[in-house]
C-alpha cells in the first residue's frame, strides 16, 4: 500500500523510543509507531498487509513522518496479535504520553488497553531483556577477545564432505520442528507443560539458532529416520554456520558502530545501551505484574536518572548484571502474587477487532 493510503486509514500514531521513555537527547531519532485498518479487499479478498515500515519519502498526510526511517504503522490484526502476545515493543504503544495523531477509533483501542495485560509479560519482558544481555555478552567478548579469522569447515572437523548449507540446515530443522510440535500438541496439560506452552517461546528459532546437544542426537536420528553420519554432519555444520554468522556479525558491528557509542563501549567494557534497555525491560515487567499498568515514561516511573547513569557508564558490567539478576528474582515473586490473568481473553480481543473495523468503515 502507498503511504497516503495507509495514513488515510491510520487510527493512531505515537512517539515511542527514547522520547517515549524520557531518555532522549538533542540528537535522538524520532521513533513513530502507529496502527491503521486496511481497506475491505485486505479483509475479504486475497490481498495481505501486516505493516508499513518504508516509503516515508512518498507523498503523505502527516508531515512529521516525512523521510523518517524509524516509523512503523501496523495493520490492526497484526498489532492485536502482538498485543495479545504481550510484545514489549508494541504493548507500550497504548500507554504513551505523546500521540501526534489519534482518531476516535484509535482512542477506542486505547480505552481497551487493559485487555492485553496478562501474566505473559513475565516471559516476554524477561525474554527481551535476555536478548539485550546476549548482545551485551557478545559485544563484550568481541571487545575483550576479538575473533582473529574467518571460520572454515576444517575448524569443525568437516574434512571429507561439504558442510550443509544454511538452506539445507533450515529445511531439516523445519521438518524436525514439525515432528516435535506434533508430539507436544497432543500431550495432556500439566502444570509444567502449561508454563512451557504459554511462554511464547519461539521453539523454531531456538532450533535454528543453537547447535543440537550431544544428548539429543540419537533421539533426533530415530525421530527423523536419519543416518548417524548425517546427524553428526548436521551438528558440525550447525557449529560452522553459527561461527560464520558470528564472524559476519562481528565485521558488521565493527563497520557500523556509532563512534561515540563505540568509545563508551570501549571504556566501560560493555554496550551501555543494551545494558540500560535490559534493566528498563525487567523493571517494566515487574511494574506491570505488580501494578497492572505499563509505565513507559521512566520519568514517571522514577528511575530515569538511574537509567541515564547506566548510559553514562557509571555502573560496571558486573553491577548491571547483578541488577538484572535481582530483577529476575523479583519478577518470579511478583508473578506469583500478580492478579493479572494468566493469558488474555482472545474472544474479547476478537470482538474489539470487529468493533474497530466497523467503526472505521470501508470508505
Amino acid at each position: 500500500m502507498e503511504r497516503i493510503e495507509v495514513e488515510q486509514r491510520t487510527i493512531l500514531i505515537g512517539l515511542a523510543g527514547s522520547h517515549g521513555y524520557g531518555l532522549n537527547r538533542p540528537d535522538s531519532d524520532f521513533d513513530y509507531r502507529g496502527v491503521f485498518i486496511a481497506p475491505k479487499r485486505y479483509y475479504l479478498g486475497f490481498d495481505r498487509i501486516e505493516q508499513k515500515d518504508t516509503g516515508w519519502d512518498e507523498p503523505g498526510i502527516f508531515s512529521f513522518l516525512n523521510g523518517n526511517k524509524d516509523t512503523v504503522i501496523y495493520e490492526l490484526r497484526k498489532i492485536l496479535l502482538l498485543l495479545a502476545g504481550a510484545n514489549p515493543n508494541v504493548l507500550e504503544l497504548l500507554w504513551l504520553n505523546n500521540y501526534p495523531f489519534v482518531s476516535a477509533v484509535g482512542q477506542h483501542l486505547i480505552n481497551h488497553k487493559q485487555l492485553f495485560l496478562s501474566k505473559k509479560v513475565k516471559h516476554t519482558y524477561t525474554g527481551y531483556a535476555f536478548a539485550q544481555i546476549k548482545k551485551m555478552e557478545t559485544h563484550r567478548k568481541w571487545l575483550l577477545k576479538p575473533p582473529q579469522k574467518k571460520p572454515i569447515p576444517s575448524d569443525f572437523a568437516i574434512e571429507d564432505e561439504a558442510p550443509l548449507s544454511k538452506d539445507e540446515l533450515n529445511a531439516f530443522l523445519e521438518y524436525l520442528y514439525n515432528l516435535i510440535r506434533g508430539r507436544i500438541e497432543f500431550l495432556e496439560e500439566a502444570e509444567q507443560l502449561y508454563k512451557l506452552l504459554t511462554a511464547d517461546i519461539d521453539f523454531k528459532g531456538v532450533l535454528k539458532q543453537y547447535t543440537l546437544p550431544d544428548e539429543t542426537l540419537e533421539y533426533t536420528q530415530n525421530l527423523t529416520n536419519s543416518r548417524k553420519d548425517f546427524i553428526r554432519l548436521l551438528q558440525k555444520s550447525q557449529n560452522y554456520q553459527i561461527a560464520l554468522r558470528e564472524w559476519k556479525a562481528y565485521l558488521s558491528w565493527q563497520e557500523n558502530r556509532n563512534p561515540a557509542r563505540a568509545e563508551m563501549e570501549r571504556k566501560s567494557g560493555f554496550d551501555l545501551k543494551h545494558g540500560m534497555h535490559c534493566i528498563r525491560l525487567l523493571r517494566s515487567g515487574v511494574e506491570i505484574l505488580r501494578q497492572g499498568e505499563v509505565i513507559v515514561d521512566r520519568r514517571i516511573a522514577g528511575d530515569v536518572e538511574d537509567l541515564r547513569a547506566i548510559l553514562k557508564g557509571e555502573y560496571s558490567y558486573e553491577q548491571v548484571m547483578k541488577m538484572a539478576e535481582d530483577l529476575v528474582a523479583e519478577m518470579e515473586v511478583v508473578y506469583e502474587q500478580s492478579t493479572l490473568p494468566h493469558k488474555p481473553d482472545l474472544e474479547e480481543i476478537n470482538k474489539l477487532c470487529m468493533e474497530l473495523v466497523e467503526m472505521q468503515g470501508w470508505h
